[in-house]
């Protein structure tokens, strides 16, 4: 590994001072480690607590989705989706490449999320409205106009619907 890419994390908790070097994925879960060792409460917290990581939405929905050049796209040759399903995927695609520096934020319009399902207006509308009284889905209002972004309930629930529906995600 180049220096480049080290990262270096130094605790000090009460006496104890530990340093984590390395990759930043394993330095992370290194970190996790140790703190859920030196302050329990914390891992009573973790049993309770569901936010995905950049990884874990990777992991998750890598047969699905796509960063291309044109942007994060649902890549899902042979397989059908509802719309729903379909807007959801591309909301997620919007949270990774934000999460990843390939998008400046993770929220799409209507007109971006049409562009990229070719799905229509009305349909993206209409299921938007759904998935937003649902949950899933947060409007925000920007200068930029109305954008949408999924939610940790939404990643949830379209966790278990594409494990359902296609057996493989985790």
């Amino acid at each position: 590994m180049n220096e480049e890419n080290k990262l270096q994390v130094t605790i000090t908790y009460g006496s104890t001072t530990t340093v984590f070097s390395g990759n930043p994925e394993t330095v992370i879960v290194s970190v996790n480690q140790f703190l859920s060792k030196q302050i329990p409460s914390l891992n009573l917290a973790k049993k309770i607590t569901l936010n995905y990581s950049v990884s874990e939405l990777i992991d998750n929905f890598k047969e699905y989705i796509k960063l291309t050049e044109e942007g994060p796209r649902v890549w899902i040759p042979n397989r059908k989706l509802s719309d729903k399903d379909t807007i959801c995927l591309q909301l997620i695609t919007a949270k990774i490449g934000h999460m990843t520096g390939n998008l400046e934020l993770p929220s799409l319009s209507l007109q971006d999320i049409q562009n990229s399902t070719n799905l229509k207006p009305k349909s993206i509308s209409s299921r938007l409205s759904e998935i937003t009284k649902s949950g899933y889905v947060e409007r925000d209002h920007t200068e930029q106009g109305t954008k949408y972004k999924i939610t940790t309930q939404g990643i949830h629930w379209l966790c278990g619907v594409l494990e359902k529906k296609l057996g493989n995600v985790s």
